[in-house]
């Protein structure tokens, strides 16, 4: 690109393009047309990057001047960095243009916004485009005007710096200036004509990146030409700055390593969104808690900026650097364990499991609860929740300080047991007489209904507390004895009992003994009766 030896970015940046073009004489493959798509996306990127870099320059010049006493021979240099970051913005949106037309053009892109195979094929239509609507040789001329204009515009500031043509013919390139198949195209027919769509979007935002490279280079003399200050930069740092600390598998690892360095004599001042950052050794840390947003996309995310100050003193004067920097909020999703999630029983012990995964190694939860209470467990994700006796139950959930959410569950009224007579481990068959010697173990048992009983083993306990067992025969009661707890003494009955006769169970009271130990007393009216032989 340059005049003198070339840096790698310019080695690479002219080593693409020629690829690009080789492969324009391939008989190529859909997977290289998805390729040249992936290509494309990926100078796209560097684009981007290009173009924050360049404004960042313009900015570091013109504050360099004014931190500097605008000096007589410096302050052009501003007015010179401005115009060339806009005639590259506007080169670049010409580009940007020409890539619009070719992809409406040629349908290229379908409904969900996907490139189509059939459509990157296309080599009709950029020959239309570019050859018979001569579009690609008005681009050439601008392309090639670029680098002449910005290398008068150096030498009017006294600075020597040359710049190559970016649009050329095949005759002036080392690859194909010696092929006689090849040297006799001009720039159109060996970039746009029989080209596909995917190869010739490619090449365009190769030329764009050539552009903001120029520059980019034209910039860098400019902030080296300026006069300068000294900062000693005692305190270094490495440093990596990646795209995301999380990576799927199968993804890239992106990221930019460096060395940061500061100054331990000179006393910055920093902010991060108006609040005052401490500052050790030159290095500010930021840290503060992230309030919920109020709109997340599709994938849970909101976008946020952080706007920061550094304040430097220099020449006797504070100047102030802006930097901003682009993050994500992510929606904190709430997630409960539990066997029984979707409804929680009334007044009994609901173990939960509540955890905010996004929140990692930071989550310190704190539960609030309408509706009932709430029991903290031996980590900090457990909480044992207890209904009142009816209605719904809310869950706040916080962490840091910070409201995540809640999460709301209906009450469901602990189930009835189920009341069985038993002999021992035995539950009687009521259909046939029993032997009354068989009888004389007989237990009256309440048995949870299975989930409850599964799921909430430390509140269903319970037992059949009154009612009474009574002798009958020929349908006359005879004698009774009391129900008071599961074991029923009826030996004085039975020793009255003849063949015939029957027990007759009455259950009208039941006692579950709950987690705390409470006893919770409810009324049955149930009845067993149990035939004797």
């Amino acid at each position: 690109m340059a005049g003198g030896k070339e840096t790698p970015r310019q080695r690479m940046i002219g080593m693409m393009y020629l690829v690009l073009t080789a492969l324009l004489a391939l008989q190529v493959s859909n997977q290289i047309l998805q390729k040249f798509i992936l290509i494309n996306d990926g100078l796209e990127r560097t684009s981007k990057n290009y173009i924050q870099k360049n404004q960042f320059s313009v900015n570091i010049i013109s504050s360099t001047v004014e931190q500097q006493g605008n000096n007589p021979l410096d302050v052009p240099k501003v007015a010179a960095a401005e115009e060339i970051r806009a005639k590259s913005a506007d080169l670049y949106r010409y580009l940007e243009e020409a890539k619009t037309a070719v992809i409406e053009q040629s349908n290229a892109i379908n409904d969900e916004g996907n490139f189509k195979t059939s459509a990157l094929k296309n080599t009709d239509i950029p020959g239309n485009i570019f050859n018979n609507n001569r579009l690609g040789y008005e681009m050439q001329e601008r392309l090639n005007a670029f680098p002449e204009e910005l290398t008068q515009m150096l030498a009017d500031l006294n600075i020597q710096l040359s710049f190559e043509k970016i649009a050329k013919d095949a005759s002036e390139i080392d690859l194909f200036k010696n092929d006689v198949d090849v040297n006799y195209k001009d720039y159109v027919n060996l970039n746009y004509v029989k080209s596909p769509i995917g190869a010739v979007l490619a090449i365009i935002s190769q030329h764009q990146n050539e552009v903001l490279n120029i520059e980019s280079e034209a910039l860098t003399a400019i902030t080296n030409s300026l006069g300068s200050f000294i900062f000693e930069a005692d305190n270094l740092k490495a440093r990596i700055a990646a795209n995301s600390n999380v990576v799927a598998a199968g993804t890239t690892f992106e990221a930019e390593m460096f060395l940061a360095s500061s100054s331990s004599s000179t006393e910055l001042k920093m902010t991060a969104d108006g609040r005052e950052v401490p500052v050790e050794g030159g290095f500010g840390k930021i840290e503060f808690p992230v309030a919920p947003a109020s709109n997340y996309d599709d994938r849970g995310l909101a976008p946020r900026t952080l706007s920061g100050e550094i304040t430097v003193p220099i020449g006797g004067q504070d100047s102030v650097f802006n930097i901003e920097y682009e993050y994500f909020v992510a929606q904190p999703v709430i997630k409960v364990s539990s066997e029984v999630v979707n409804q929680l029983y009334a007044e009994c012990a609901n173990d939960l499991v509540i955890e905010v995964p996004a929140l990692g190694n930071s989550y310190a939860p704190e539960f609030s609860v309408s509706g009932g209470q709430a029991i903290k467990g031996s980590r900090p994700s457990d909480v044992t929740i207890i209904p009142v006796a009816s209605g719904t139950v809310n869950i706040g959930v916080s962490s840091g300080g910070n409201r995540i959410g809640t999460v709301d569950y209906d009450i469901k009224p602990v189930p009835a047991p189920t009341i069985r007579p038993f002999t021992g481990d035995t539950q009687i068959d009521l259909q046939n007489p029993v032997a009354a010697s068989s009888l004389t173990n007989l237990q009256i048992r309440a048995i949870p209904e299975p989930t409850f009983g599964r799921t909430m083993s430390r509140d269903a306990n319970f037992e059949v507390t009154g009612g009474e067992v009574r002798l009958v025969r020929n349908d006359v009661p005879r004698e009774s004895v009391n129900i008071t707890g599961q074991n029923v003494a009826v030996r004085n009955l039975l020793a009255q009992a003849q063949s015939g006769d029957k027990l007759v169970v009455i259950a009208r009271e039941v006692t579950r003994t709950n987690f705390r130990g409470n006893k919770i007393k409810s009324t049955v009216n149930e009845v067993y009766p149990i035939s004797i032989r």
